[in-house]
């Protein structure tokens, strides 16, 4: 997948949540969406500019994502989960490669 970031290590988006999540009051959880793409024409759309703080949380950089953050969940599974939007091979040929659940 091309990325037009340089690459940024994962551990820094890990210790970003865990100063989030010190933050964050008890039994509270926090949820962030990411930007639109938006359409400037019937076929023509504005560059994709991710929304600040899911970048800073995550690294992710791609439309339709979300992140929750919870870190009183019962089961671990569940205290930090990015939901991603469901991609295929007609996706990556239209609009690029797409992160996935894998």
């Amino acid at each position: 997948m091309t990325t037009k970031y340089n690459s940024i290590p994962s551990e820094l988006f890990v210790k970003n949540r865990a100063k989030f999540v010190k933050a964050m009051k008890p039994r509270s959880l926090a949820i962030f969406n990411s930007n639109d793409i938006y359409p400037i024409s019937s076929d023509s759309t504005l560059p994709f500019a991710q929304h600040r703080d899911i970048f800073y949380l995550s690294g992710v950089d791609q439309e339709e994502s979300i992140l929750l953050i919870f870190p009183d969940a019962y089961d671990p599974k569940y205290k930090e989960v990015l939901f991603v939007r469901e991609t295929n091979d007609h996706i990556a040929v239209w609009e690029g490669e797409k992160l996935s659940k894998a």
